[in-house]
């Protein structure tokens, strides 16, 4: 399985980016039941949950600072997932990687459940200006 995130680059604070995250391989016809998240490690800290969104579509937002700001969705059709962010931060700069894991759902789904399993992306970077 791979996951290729796109999308990053560098804004004035206050702008918008739309990262997507395209999937391949094995993850075939089975992708519409997979949990798949975003998370993001800002320079010098861990790496911390943003959204994951289940196989019935629903959301849940790690960080209630970015709720009603980030908005995670997902084609299953394309196999892609996104995240809408709005009204960036400086503290939103970081690398930002996708990921998929099968077998959660629900509030299992949480992104803080399961980092570090599933199949992660390479990451695309998010610099946000002053």
């Amino acid at each position: 399985v791979q996951l290729v995130e796109s999308g990053g680059g560098s804004v004035q604070a206050g702008g918008s980016l739309r990262l997507s995250c395209a999937a391949s391989g094995y993850i075939g016809s089975r992708y519409g039941v997979y949990c798949l998240g975003w998370f993001r490690q800002a320079p010098g800290k861990g790496r911390e949950g943003v959204a994951a969104i289940d196989a019935n579509g629903s959301t849940q937002y790690a960080d209630s600072a970015v709720k009603g700001l980030f908005t995670a969705s997902r084609d299953n059709a394309k196999r892609t997932l996104f995240l809408q962010m709005d009204s960036l931060k400086p503290e939103d700069t970081a690398m930002y990687y996708c990921a998929a894991v099968a077998g959660y759902s629900g509030s299992r789904c949480y992104p803080g459940s399961w980092q570090g399993l599933g199949y992660w992306g390479q990451g695309t970077q998010v610099t946000v200006s002053s």
